[in-house]
């Protein structure tokens, strides 16, 4: 279960400004979804792997079962760089219609 953080109390003083990271979440908010899927990229990779969370036995199991059948040469693959110009496109498509472009 993921811990929703309540994020008007994370708070960080630097000199005289103070900077929320709601206020932060609020700007990011307000950029573009392929903007805000990059940022989001951005900050994924500021994460030290040792800091992540072990992976569950079912995520476990699933990559052995994918790798199995990638080393048996039956797994479908598509390059990472089709699956997220794909996605972007995806998305931009949904954003220009839900806006009514």
């Amino acid at each position: 279960m993921t811990q929703k953080v309540n994020l008007r109390t994370l708070t960080k003083n630097k000199g005289d400004h103070m900077t929320t990271l709601n206020s932060l979440l609020t700007d990011a908010t307000q950029l573009p979804l392929a903007e805000r899927i990059e940022l989001i990229e951005a900050l994924w990779e500021t994460v030290p792997e040792e800091a992540l969370p072990p992976l569950s036995e079912e995520w476990m199991a699933e990559i052995e079962r994918r790798s199995a059948e990638f080393k048996a040469g039956i797994a479908k693959t598509t390059p990472w760089e089709t699956v997220h110009a794909e996605a972007l496109e995806r998305l931009q498509k949904k954003t220009h219609s839900s806006q009514g472009g």
